[in-house]
């Protein structure tokens, strides 16, 4: 399906200066989304010390925070099917800055569920966002460097990481650690102002991004979009339905297997991160919690990195090649940082986030080739669905890690990298450029 009112070509050529605008704000959203999911990696161990959870209780916070995204992805694009990207984006905000609001309550209240719900809320938001997000950047210039695009334009999604994990380790983390003894040794009355004020410290932080958010969210809504950017899918009188465009999405074994490379490098991303900060104090004793975020902070700057040797590797590697060769050396490094914890575990899991860089663009972009334009707007929210998996394989590493280890967890996203790598060896294969052809 093509745009009603005007021509392919329009989304693909030059972009005017109203295009230009509308495109420096969609960028910005990398940025935006970043932050919001790399403070979660603070977050867990905060509220791990804060109402003293057990580590499958708390990658419950990435659970609650991608259980969002999955539920709202879908709806996200049938909204923007029915509106407009400019739409969906606007309201992905109010509700990003909703979430972040819900901080203060769930903190004066120090109630653990109240925090869950506001990550829900969060990434209901950003399920908008990123629906909106990375198909339009793919279709903002021409068709065979979008895996460059994209590459280049999320190489502003671990700026924003980077900036939520400064935040956390800087102005959520208090750097006061108590043993167990000593919190044993502690009267109830000191303990509990202990827990209240661990929980407190999210307060301010997250008031402010919700404040920054609601001016971001008025600044969109007065910009203009361009005709094509804004109105996103065809006409109801052109458009394929919604059912039958889910079949044809259904029918294409390229799309499908981008679906679920997506969940298994979601989870395996979201799950090193989480559980980075445990691994180093375990693996290294007597490492603070601050000196420990340090290397998480040292992750993130290696993913913006290999963001950006990624896209110039992508000028002589074909995506799919890529994709297959760093999967494969993340294979190694967490099949080493299982056999050898401590510092090199450490190092392997710190090197992972260099090869990590390209996989969800790449992922991405394998999946909506080939796809008509209608097809490539629900295809994109059932793409940013399968994020489900920071949630489902975070918890399952936090089982992992109570029953045999925190090493042993890296086993998890061990196993995503080879499934990944079997959909990047399946993706180097021809592909034509409608659903009929993948099967």
């Amino acid at each position: 399906m093509h745009y009603s009112s005007e021509p392919q070509v329009a989304v693909t050529a030059a972009p005017s200066r109203t295009a230009m605008g509308a495109l420096v704000l969609i960028v910005s959203l990398f940025f935006l989304w970043g932050a919001a999911n790399n403070l979660n990696d603070i977050l867990i161990k905060q509220f791990k010390k804060a109402f003293e959870l057990s580590d499958f209780q708390a990658g419950l916070v990435q659970s609650a925070f991608y259980f969002g995204y999955f539920l709202l992805a879908l709806p996200a694009g049938l909204f923007m099917r029915r509106y407009s990207y400019k739409a969906g984006i606007v309201l992905g905000l109010l509700l990003f800055a909703a979430g972040a609001f819900l901080f203060y309550p769930a903190a004066q209240t120090h109630t653990y569920g109240i925090f869950l719900l506001a990550l829900f809320v969060i990434a209901s938001g950003l399920a908008f966002l990123e629906t909106a997000a990375n198909p339009l950047v793919t279709v903002l210039g021409p068709p065979q460097t979008a895996a460059r695009r994209l590459n280049l334009a999320q190489a502003f999604n671990p700026l924003g990481s980077i900036a939520g994990v400064l935040v956390g380790q800087h102005f959520i983390f208090s750097g006061v650690e108590h043993s167990a003894e000593q919190l044993a040794a502690m009267t109830p009355q000191a303990r509990a102002a202990f827990y209240t004020v661990e929980s407190a410290a999210v307060q301010t932080p997250y008031l402010i991004i919700g404040s920054l958010v609601l001016l971001y969210a008025a600044v969109v809504a007065c910009t203009r979009f361009p005709k094509a950017g804004a109105d996103g899918f065809a006409s109801p009188s052109r458009a394929a339905s919604s059912s039958q465009t889910l079949r044809a999405l259904r029918g294409n074994r390229r799309f499908v297997g981008a679906v679920i490379a997506q969940f298994f490098y979601v989870g395996a991303q979201v799950g090193i991160w989480s559980y980075l900060i445990r691994y180093v104090q375990d693996g290294v004793p007597g490492t603070a919690e601050k000196a420990a975020a340090t290397y998480l902070t040292a992750s993130l700057v290696l993913f913006m990195v290999g963001r950006f040797i990624g896209a110039a590797l992508l000028r002589s590697f074909a995506p799919a090649k890529l994709l297959a060769m760093f999967c494969a050396i993340n294979l190694g490094l967490t099949v080493a940082a299982i056999a050898l914890p401590g510092s090199i575990g450490v190092y392997a899991l710190v090197a992972c986030s260099v090869f990590m860089s390209v996989m969800f663009p790449t992922i991405f972009v394998l999946g909506l080739e080939g796809l008509q334009d209608d097809e490539r707007k629900l295809g994109s929210s059932l793409i940013v669905m399968a994020i489900i998996g920071g949630a489902v394989l975070t918890a399952a590493m936090g089982a992992v890690s109570d029953y045999a280890g925190i090493h042993w967890s890296m086993a998890v996203p061990a196993v995503c990298f080879a499934a990944i790598l079997v959909f990047a060896l399946q993706a180097r294969q021809p592909h034509g450029n409608h659903p009929a052809a993948a099967g």
